[in-house]
């Protein structure tokens, strides 16, 4: 069996909150996940018209929240390119944060999570510091620190407008007394330019995402013709690690599946899967392994682990991982240590 880079047990990062239980990125959302045992409750971070931090998965609301069925915002809906994709709703940088308070949060995957549709129109959307604020209470309640573990969502895009993140998320972190290499913080990013900038401006742990396709938006923009594929080999990972403190990793980078959505293995005849080097060659470099995203329904898991998330749990930890992002923080939050 594989240890993590610091020999201790993985964290739990509440992905978007308790998201399998609640609608995602909203307080009630994130009050669960701690109570189910999270670590770290992990905001998406976009801005508002007036500046203002606040947690969706995307700039664009139609599908997070009720604003289609607000008639007085229907001169809103526009299309815009957002990293290269046409989008059509309404966008939060469109919006005061006086007026997104007036819109409720909702499930965002109903077809999927049918029991989450409940509490359609009972949340607001939070602020970055209101989710602070529940995190310092919630740990204080407890005595447990709970992490948070923002993520700077279209960092190109939302500079491109005059509402660059990364200067109001480092003053609303500093404010709160988040300082040092030791903060129960992560900064994450799909592009590697803010990240960069960041390792210069602050001390506080820096992720660098990495998918299994494509490449960081910045990198299309500036015409590097590097993509994700080139940033796991050896070298891109000591180069990542002259910015950032850890990798937050799609699955499949580790423990790639086949065409038939099974996890690849060593030989047909062989129980045995066939994982890619990258833990070791992360922690040789230094650099902590979150994994994402890890989810309880049959239609995510690989058919390996049908009915058996926590199987997929019991895989990734053996495998000596720092930490996963979960919708079911219960879920993980035991650390099983039996090789698989």
């Amino acid at each position: 069996m594989t240890t993590t880079l610091q020999d201790t047990s993985p964290i739990i990062i509440a992905h978007r909150g308790a998201s399998g239980y609640r609608p995602e990125h909203t307080l009630a959302a994130y009050e669960l996940a701690i109570a189910l045992g999270a670590d770290y409750i992990e905001p998406d971070l976009v801005s508002t018209k007036d500046g203002i931090l606040i947690a969706r998965h995307e700039n664009e609301i139609s599908e997070t929240t009720d604003v289609a069925s607000h008639a007085e915002f229907a001169h809103l809906q526009t299309t815009k390119i957002i990293d290269g994709e046409s989008k059509t709703g309404w966008f939060t940088e469109d919006f005061t944060l006086t007026e997104l308070k007036t819109l409720r949060a909702k499930e965002r995957i109903p077809q999927v999570r049918s029991q989450n549709t409940t509490y359609d129109g009972l949340f607001e959307i939070p602020t970055l510091q209101e989710i602070i604020d529940l995190v310092k209470v919630k740990s204080g309640e407890i005595n447990r620190t709970i992490g948070i573990y923002p993520e700077t969502k279209h960092p190109t895009y939302f500079q491109s407008i005059g509402l660059a993140l990364e200067a109001p998320l480092l003053a609303t972190l500093t404010a709160n007394g988040y300082q040092g290499a030791n903060a129960p913080v992560f900064i994450q990013s799909f592009e590697v330019g803010n990240l960069q900038d960041l390792s210069t401006k602050t001390d506080l742990p820096l992720v660098q995402l990495l998918n299994n396709s494509g490449k960081p938006y910045d990198f299309v923009v500036s015409g590097c013709e590097r993509t994700y594929t080139d940033l796991v080999t050896a070298s891109g990972l000591e180069e990542i690690a002259t910015y950032a403190q850890a990798i937050g990793i799609h699955k499949n980078l580790l423990v790639p599946r086949d065409n038939n959505g099974k996890l690849r293995r060593r030989g047909a005849a062989c129980r045995q899967i066939s994982p890619t080097s990258l833990v070791i060659d992360a922690h040789a470099a230094g650099l902590l392994v979150h994994v994402w995203t890890f989810r309880n329904e049959d239609c995510f898991l690989p058919l390996d682990f049908q009915g058996n998330p926590q199987g997929e749990y019991e895989l990734f930890f053996s495998l000596g991982v720092d930490g996963v992002f979960s919708d079911y923080p219960d879920t993980a939050a035991f650390h099983p240590t039996v090789q698989w």
